[in-house]
């Protein structure tokens, strides 16, 4: 199901992850959200920016326990634990976080 940025047609697959990882930008980030209902803040960006820079080291999208631990290292224990991650990315902090990063679905995630 494509997505439209700036006249764009961004190609997705049946979950709404990026077909191609190259596609992604702040604005079909912004998109993604928007079709969740959901309005990306400085704190979203946060947790956005670090799977980007976690996926450009690892080449891989971690799963929730993972990224909950290397949120807590890099951003702090008040932002590393599941109750704040949850209420960022209700729909399950990895798998939405990572989407509206341009990553894969993280292994693991159902």
């Amino acid at each position: 199901m494509p997505i439209e940025v700036n006249g764009k047609v961004i190609e997705t697959d049946e979950e709404g992850y990026l077909a191609n990882l190259n596609d992604w930008s702040p604005e079909v980030a912004e998109a993604m959200a928007k079709e969740d209902g959901v309005e990306l803040t400085d704190n979203h960006w946060e947790v956005i920016n670090f799977l980007r820079e976690y996926y450009d080291e690892y080449q891989i999208a971690p799963a929730v326990r993972v990224l909950t631990k290397a949120i807590g290292k890099k951003l702090g224990k008040d932002k590393g634990n599941s109750k704040y991650l949850y209420e960022l990315f209700p729909y399950g902090p990895a798998k939405q976080a990572c989407k509206y990063a341009g990553l894969p679905k993280p292994t693991g995630c159902v």
